[in-house]
């Protein structure tokens, strides 16, 4: 399908959906909406039994992070396909910690281990999931590892204890501190600094051979 084509189901969309909408995009050949996490349920219900979109198959469902955006820190991104069409239309709806996204698992069965993967990963709850619980990590994980904020070690660790003949879990422990240093990244500002060693080099003479 065309640029105008794609423009054509666009605008389409927009004109039936317009309070859901708070932006619309053609990227890469693919149409992107953002819409109000309110409307999320209606409007992918639309795009699914619209005779103009026929979005039948949920390719995916994933999440993204940005906390300096503030408390709707958390994107959650649908992937849509249309057979019958050939397209492929992109749902986005911002959101926060405590503002559950409701589920489209009555729409597609497949949101469910994708919607379960989001929460997983991200924290983000779903409401009138049937089974929301982790699905990629451990029953007895603490926090989201995909946060921008979970730290690079996690919370816990796991080994297997040959006394108690069983795998136990133990806050992480470092067996080295993170350490300082009083110069920066060699990829950074070697023209501007004098970096340690430096001082042993021999600068030629200006206008030496």
């Amino acid at each position: 399908m065309g640029v105008e084509q794609l423009q054509t189901l666009s605008d389409y969309i927009a004109a039936a959906q317009a309070p859901a909408i708070l932006k619309q995009e053609i990227a890469l050949g693919e149409l992107a909406f953002t819409v109000r996490r309110e409307s999320l349920h209606g409007f992918i219900a639309f795009l699914k039994t619209d005779k103009k979109c026929d979005f039948q198959q949920l390719c995916n469902v994933c999440g993204a992070d940005y906390p300096a955006r503030g408390a709707e820190r958390f994107d959650v991104v649908y992937n849509l396909l249309s057979l019958k069409f050939n397209l492929r239309v992109r749902v986005k709806v911002m959101t926060a910690e405590n503002m559950p996204v409701d589920t489209v698992t009555d729409l597609y069965s497949s949101a469910g281990w994708f919607e379960r993967e989001v929460w997983d990963l991200y924290g983000v709850v779903f409401a009138g999931h049937p089974d929301l619980r982790r699905i990629l990590t451990d029953y007895g994980f603490e926090g989201h590892p995909l946060r921008k904020d979970f730290p690079l070690t996690g919370f816990v660790e796991l080994r297997y204890d040959a006394a108690q003949k069983r795998i136990v879990y133990e806050p992480v422990k470092l067996t080295q501190d993170y350490r300082n240093f009083d110069f920066i990244s060699p990829w950074e500002g070697m023209t501007t600094m004098q970096l340690p060693g430096d001082e042993k080099a021999r600068k030629p003479k200006v206008g030496a051979k």
